[in-house]
């Protein structure tokens, strides 16, 4: 049974995102379900908060792998890029870096099907060989071509389109997070997809406020006053969270899995 949970944050003094009304969504990892109801109920909030006004969605990557849907969460990404109901903006995360290098160096890349990657593959349809038979660089050429052949055009189209940071107002949207003391237009891509150590332990890493996915600890974000993870492990707690900012609004929105939330 699919639930919600709500909870509004004390404002920062001082702090505001844009006037357009924002829902930033954390990782995904393959909860099709999850998100397809997140996506609803922010439909319904906008509709009904904010008539007549087009939402900002910004997705902050880790949209496959682990999960038993990604080729769906795909295919919806796509049409919510296409779609004027609302404004989309997709943030790469460190799991799509991985399915791009596997589709362009699959001999290099087939650590990718260890940390995730074979639930993405099965979701297209494709069967993955025997482990044993993986080892063999041949038989990774052959399953990325499969891979190739049943996963549209739009979705391969898509990985190459993901943004790395996006700054609006007093906020920063990163996939992981950001090296501190260095400025935002300065970061390496490496470091957005990948930071950990570093960054979520330091007081302040950036003048902006840093909201993130990338590391979880359980089914409820991280709300610091220097950042705010909204990675909540969807594709093992059963929960996706959203973080709605508009001007100085700030509010916490989750769907909740009844039978695997914990």
């Amino acid at each position: 049974m699919i639930g919600f949970r709500r909870e509004r944050l004390a404002p920062a003094d001082g702090v505001r995102a844009g006037v357009q009304p924002l829902y930033a969504i954390g990782d995904v990892h393959g909860r099709y379900d999850l998100l397809h109801a997140l996506l609803a109920e922010i439909n319904r909030d906008a509709a009904e908060r904010y008539p007549g006004v087009t939402p900002l969605l910004v997705l902050c990557g880790d949209y496959v792998d682990r999960g038993p849907a990604s080729a769906e969460v795909l295919a919806a990404l796509t049409w919510l890029l296409r779609s004027t109901a609302v404004e989309a903006r997709l943030l790469e995360g460190n799991h799509e870096a991985m399915l791009r290098d596997f589709l362009e160096r699959p001999t290099d890349h087939g650590r990718w099907l260890a940390v995730g990657g074979a639930a993405t593959v099965r979701s297209y349809g494709v069967d993955l060989p025997e482990p044993a038979e993986l080892e063999r660089p041949a038989a990774l050429t052959a399953l990325r071509d499969s891979l190739l052949d049943a996963m549209p055009t739009s979705h391969y189209h898509l990985l190459l389109r993901l943004e790395l940071l996006i700054e609006i107002g007093d906020y920063a949207f990163v996939h992981a997070g950001v090296v501190p003391g260095v400025a935002l237009h300065a970061q390496r891509r490496d470091d957005l997809l990948w930071i950990r150590e570093g960054f979520l332990d330091h007081p302040k890493p950036a003048a902006s406020i840093i909201v993130h996915g990338h590391t979880w600890t359980g089914d409820r974000p991280t709300v610091l006053p220097h950042r705010i993870g909204i990675d909540t492990g969807a594709y093992k707690t059963g929960v996706l969270t959203a973080l709605h900012l508009c001007e100085d609004r700030a509010e916490i929105i989750q769907v909740i899995d009844g039978s695997t939330a914990r």
